[in-house]
């Protein structure tokens, strides 16, 4: 019974899984196929982006930023600009005076007549410089005269001589005077270092920046030469994608027929599964059928033997129990021995005998073999779908050889020959008119820092003059009390100071040249050049027409187009602007149009509409199966009434135990006084032993045989005549629907495979227009390369150059107090002559320093 409801399960839910699948196959998702895998495409563009430089951070920024304080105090004059003035961070409206206007005058003048130029305006607008000049006029005058006289005031033996007398204070002046110069010593060695540093920094930094500028010309000749090319290797990529989908189509009944079989095996399966089971629940109600007859046939013999045999035996049992001499309870065994007879009638069972009939020769079909086959018929429909495709997809191969026309035309449309050899032949002028200037920058770099480096070694020498006499000094005042220690230590150190004060005389005027003349051409670059370019104000200088001659125009030279000026061009560029949307070319690009492939794609789309497959394989119920379901459906199994046999199933065979029976006589034959009477007892207790093994308990076996069918079948005939209906009714459908279902799967397998394959497309297509509009056609290595010019320039030259004047110019002025201090420290360096007589123990040793002779704990 268990193993009937467990095979009619699955039936139950078949009628919902149905209905779920019909409203589940008309609409499918992409999922099974997947989007497109990335593609990877080889650049086109050639080498002409360069590496964006930037100055790493470091310690010497600080000292750039205290540089440009000091210069932007030096120049306070605005960077002339046409119609306003801006002071300091600040833009303010030009007043009507011209004063604000002879910036502007004077850098027309400078570059278009410089016969023209005044001098009063360019001291006017240099004022800053002009007051540096003079300073510096005056330090190269009085240094040298200021050694002179030192020099003659030496010879005569009146500078720098010795202290002629000692006096209370002597030791506090000579203290003070050791550490002020001991300070300008070491600012000195600061300066001096920091000197030496941005030197050699300056030095290495312009060999790389004077050879970067031909390389960045070189870099920009083929900004647009090379685009024609370049776009015909974009082109020629188109073949990635094609063979990526020609391969895909290879596959794609393979893939239609899977999506198929996916979206319909939830209605397909479980249809089969039902089949499979009703089969098998038919074979078992069939096997109980067969067993319910035969049982009931057996049962109705074996009830008419047990009868007889019963009957005899209450005889026998009545006659003896009812004698006179009988002993013990023979009433209660007397009244058992009446109940000795049939207890169920098997006679009063219903007949099945018309059921089976109707179901002779059932099952027919072998319901296993049968799903299995058709569920490989089912599986195999992947397969089947692409042998029914392979000849539309040959013709969707040859689609997607061809090629659209607006690729075939990238590289010819672009209209840039007349713009590719103007542009180019303005770099390779620049390139050819800049490398004697890069060579004569390079050679004059070299002297300077060959200069640079003897005088910073000079000023590191008069350093360490310093230190080294004042350690003598200091040596020789400590030995000084000892009359026993000479005084030629701080005599030594006396001179040694000297010797730092000669050499400062000596040098101060190659000092005071070389830092005015770096001075002058590094801070005119940084206040000039790198301030209006970092705030934009050179583009708009270079903008206003009339600023520039002709023969300098960069609008010209580059090609520009008139409505754009160079500032737009270098924000357009720096933002990947195209080279069309800012060159001057023969014609207007569209390069929207070329990457257009709409009418390919819609070839494509007509070729897939063509696909078809058939599914009239695929039969779900054989021609026997059906018949056995149909002869099972009209067996009228479910009308048979179960309830008269479990009437006399719950029956007993007997009325009353024979085993008891039997027992109580086996007691009342030991309790009989008379010895006949108690043996025939004893026989007629083994007499129902024996009936109740030979007819009783074979009856009884027979009875529950008859159990089990029967409520196997009543528990399963109800329902499994609905469900053989349902199940011949689903198998209809669904065989009437296939075709349509399949078909509209294919639909819409149809267009995910599309969007598939066109994912491919539209990387392409994505990949070329960032290919060309900021790797190819893009003016962003122009702004790049002005980038890198300013970085160069300003941040690797400039900075390095201003820093190295700067720490030299300190260097330069703290030799003036390192020369005062020297001279004074000088006189007490050397020996006392006279000393001041006092029996004051302070007077007398002033300069006494108490030494520790032992140590007494």
């Amino acid at each position: 019974m268990r193993h009937a409801l467990a095979l009619l399960a699955p039936l139950l839910g078949l009628g919902l899984g149905l209905s779920l699948s019909r409203l589940a196959v008309g609409a499918t998702d992409c999922k099974s196929l997947g989007p497109a895998e990335p593609l990877t495409f080889t650049p086109a563009a050639r080498a002409r982006w360069l590496a964006p430089r930037v100055r790493a951070p470091g310690l010497l920024d600080s000292l750039y930023g205290t540089v440009h304080r000091f210069l932007s105090v030096v120049q306070l004059n605005p960077f002339p600009s046409v119609g306003r003035g801006r002071t300091r961070g600040r833009a303010v409206a030009a007043p009507k005076s011209s004063a604000w206007l002879f910036p502007v005058e004077l850098v027309k003048a400078l570059l278009n007549e410089l016969a023209s130029v005044k001098v009063n305006e360019v001291v006017r607008y240099e004022a800053g410089y002009v007051v540096c000049a003079v300073v510096a006029g005056l330090y190269l005058l009085l240094m040298p005269t200021a050694g002179l006289c030192f020099c003659c005031c030496r010879c005569r033996r009146r500078c720098g001589g010795r202290v002629k007398t000692e006096h209370k204070a002597l030791a506090c002046e000579c203290a003070a005077l050791m550490v002020f110069l001991l300070l300008t010593t070491l600012l000195l060695l600061i300066g001096v270092v920091c000197a030496l540093v941005t030197n050699q920094r300056t030095h290495e930094q312009m060999g790389p920046s004077v050879e970067a500028v031909p390389e960045t010309l070189l870099s920009l000749r083929g900004l647009v030469s090379d685009v024609p090319q370049e776009l015909q290797a974009v082109a020629q990529q188109f073949s990635l994608p094609q063979e990526r989908v020609s391969e895909e189509l290879d596959g794609v009944g393979v893939s239609i027929g899977s999506a198929v079989h996916t979206q319909l095996r939830s209605a397909v399966y479980p249809l089969l599964a039902a089949v499979g089971s009703l089969g098998q629940a038919l074979q078992v109600s069939m096997h109980h059928l067969q067993a319910l007859n035969a049982t009931v046939v057996e049962l109705q013999a074996g009830q008419q033997d047990l009868e007889s045999a019963l009957q005899e035996q209450r005889d026998r049992l009545l006659q003896l129990l009812q004698e006179a001499g009988c002993q013990g309870d023979c009433a209660g065994a007397l009244s058992r021995a009446h109940a000795l007879e049939l207890g169920a009638d098997f006679s009063q069972v219903p007949s099945v005998d018309h059921v089976l009939h109707r179901l002779k020769g059932v099952p027919e079909a072998n319901f296993s073999s049968m799903v299995q086959e058709e569920n490989s018929t089912f599986n195999a429909l992947p397969t089947l779908a692409a042998m029914q495709t392979s000849s539309v997809v040959q013709e969707l191969k040859k689609a997607v050889a061809q090629q659209p026309e607006g690729l075939r035309t990238l590289a010819e449309g672009f209209p840039g020959s007349e713009a590719a050899s103007r542009w180019a032949q303005a770099l390779q002028e620049v390139e050819e008119s800049s490398r004697p200037y890069l060579q004569e920058v390079q050679r004059y770099e070299t002297y300077r820092w060959i200069v640079g480096c003897v005088l910073c070694s000079v000023v590191l020498l008069v350093a360490l003059c310093n230190l080294l006499g004042l350690n003598l000094g200091i040596w020789g005042l400590s030995a000084r009390e000892d009359p026993s220690q000479p005084e030629a230590k701080g005599e030594a150190g006396a001179h040694f100071l000297m010797a730092g004060v000669g050499l400062s005389f000596l040098f101060a005027a190659p000092l005071i040249l070389l830092v005015f003349a770096t001075f002058l051409v590094g801070g005119n670059v940084q206040t000039l050049v790198c301030q209006s370019w970092e705030s934009g104000e050179l583009f708009e200088f270079a903008d206003t027409p009339g600023n520039l001659p002709p023969s300098m125009n960069p609008s010209h030279l580059l090609g520009l187009r008139k409505n754009i000026s160079i500032h737009q061009a270098y924000r357009q560029c720096k933002e990947g602007a195209a080279l069309w949307t800012v060159l001057q070319l023969n014609d207007s690009y569209n390069l929207e149009e070329h990457l257009d492939i709409s009418q390919y794609t819609n070839k494509l789309w007509q070729e897939l509409q063509s696909l078809k497959v058939d599914t009239q394989s695929l039969d779900l119920l054989s021609s026997a199966a059906r018949r056995d379901l149909e002869a099972l459906q009209s067996s009228g199994l479910q009308r048979v009434h179960y309830p008269d046999f479990l009437v006399q199933i719950q029956r007993p065979v007997v009325k009353t135990s024979t085993e008891q029976l039997a027992q109580e006589l086996e007691g009342l034959a030991q309790a009989q006084g008379n010895s006949v009477l108690g043996q025939q007892l004893q026989e007629e207790a083994h007499g129902l032993r024996n009936l109740h093994q030979e007819k009783v308990v074979p009856q009884q076996s027979l009875v529950a045989k008859l159990n089990l069918s029967v409520r196997a079948l009543e528990s399963s005939a109800p329902n499994l005549q609905l469900e053989t209906s349902d199940v011949l009714a689903n198998v209809t459908y669904l065989k009437g629907e296939l075709p349509a279902w399949a078909t509209r799967i294919l639909r819409n397998v149809s267009e995910c495979f599309l969007a598939r394959e066109m994912g491919y497309f539209s990387q392409y297509v994505a990949w070329v227009r960032e290919e060309v509009t900021q790797h190819i056609a893009t003016c962003q290595p122009l702004s790049g390369a002005l980038d890198n010019s300013r970085v160069i320039l300003c941040d690797m030259v400039a900075d390095p150059w201003n820093a190295f004047w700067f720490c030299l110019a300190w260097c330069t002025f703290f030799l003036i107090p390192s020369i005062i201090f020297a001279v004074k420290t000088s006189k007490y360096f050397r020996p006392i002559r006279k000393r001041l007589s006092s029996t004051s123990s302070e007077e007398t040793q002033l300069f006494h320093i108490p030494r520790v002779t032992s140590l007494k704990l």
